[in-house]
């Protein structure tokens, strides 16, 4: 008995007229044009180059969804039963956008203007000023330097946290014990962290760390100069996030085939030369992984900083997101923070694609 393929979920093509395919393409140009009509209306209006507009862009959101569901209805008018697959995919895309592309375009037009929220006027365009603010602004650029620091830290994390690794990989007494001990840190908050340890543990007058440093004969100072309080930030970040890294290297060590490793051993390959040779090489595309991943996260560090020295002494302990959540929330600056929001933003994604690119070259290269 024979088939001729699978016919139950093989999608044939439907006679459609040229008359029905024109309908369904003025469907949706008409439905596009009469959106991006609304909204260059209303953009026009809020920077007052014409008195025609809403009060609100709720009408350019309700032209928005009359667009996109006539984009879903002329999938199917102009292809047939090819277009009822795309409706699977196209609504989510749909909403994908208008999440994440609509703020980011509103978030580049509030960039522009000069919007305090203690000023009754509302955002008013201001041109480059904010730009050339940002420019001179000396606190920006230490923050910035701050999170070359920051970043830089990753490196000894992943070496503390690849050697925790190997040793609960290990064949130890207690180490399913060791395992969720060391995890412990990871189901923390950072804000609880920053709390119970740079509120409470290493407060200067009744932390009781620093009575003990006291009662040495020494003066406690965690956060008191610049070197030591970004140091201790450096060191609860990482006592938060240590053990994540160390979870994903930890299953890839275990996912790493055995008999490699008892052939090195076989060889009279050292505990080092078969880590150096072996394990190390074979871990690679796990531990790019893991330091990327943690890059990402390490680029967001706001909490502790907030919690614990509000960016001081002196900004010496700024990240560039706890810059900006001061600017918007003691400054009320939303122009200005919004603008500095962006400027970051391109950073990183330059910053993340050129990681990534050199990588990859460094994965494809020859042994």
């Amino acid at each position: 008995m024979s088939t001729e393929g699978d016919l139950l979920h093989t999608v044939t093509a439907d006679d459609i007229s040229d008359r029905r395919r024109a309908t369904g393409r003025a469907l949706v140009w008409g439905s596009a044009a009469l959106f991006f009509g609304l909204a260059l209306m209303q953009f026009a209006h809020d920077t007052d180059r014409t008195t025609l507009g809403f009060d609100t862009w709720r009408p350019v959101l309700f032209a928005y969804l009359l667009w996109a569901t006539a984009l879903c209805a002329a999938q199917v008018i102009v292809n047939g039963e090819k277009g009822k697959r795309t409706l699977f995919v196209l609504p989510a895309a749909l909403f994908v956008i208008s999440l994440v592309v609509f703020p980011l375009l509103f978030a580049l037009y509030i960039s522009f203007t000069d919007w305090n929220l203690a000023s009754l006027n509302g955002p008013q365009p201001n041109g480059w000023d904010n730009m050339r603010q940002m420019w001179s602004d000396a606190f920006y650029w230490n923050a910035l330097k701050n999170m070359v620091y920051y970043v830089l830290a990753v490196t000894v994390e992943y070496v503390i946290a690849f050697g925790l690794a190997l040793l609960l990989n290990a064949q130890i007494r207690a180490r399913k014990f060791f395992r969720v001990v060391f995890l412990l840190p990871l189901m923390l908050s950072p804000v609880a962290v920053s709390w119970m340890v740079g509120k409470s543990m290493l407060e200067v007058r009744f932390g009781p760390v620093s009575r003990i440093v006291r009662e040495m004969g020494f003066e406690p100072s965690f956060f008191g100069t610049p070197e030591i309080a970004r140091f201790m930030i450096m060191a609860m970040d990482a006592w938060t996030f240590i053990p994540f890294m160390m979870i994903m290297l930890l299953a890839g060590l275990q996912a790493l085939p055995r008999e490699v490793i008892e052939a090195s051993k076989v060889d009279g390959a050292t505990g080092w030369q078969s880590f150096k040779e072996v394990i190390f090489p074979l871990m690679l595309p796990v531990s790019v992984t893991a330091i990327v991943i943690r890059i990402i996260f390490k680029l967001k560090l706001a909490d502790i900083i907030i919690n614990v020295t509000s960016g001081g002494p002196g900004g010496a302990t700024d990240s560039v997101t706890s810059f900006i959540f001061r600017e918007y929330r003691d400054r009320s600056n939303v122009g200005y923070g919004t603008l500095l929001a962006m400027v970051y933003l391109v950073l990183i994604v330059i910053f993340i694609t050129l990681l990534l690119k050199l990588v990859s070259r460094f994965m494809e290269r020859p042994a």
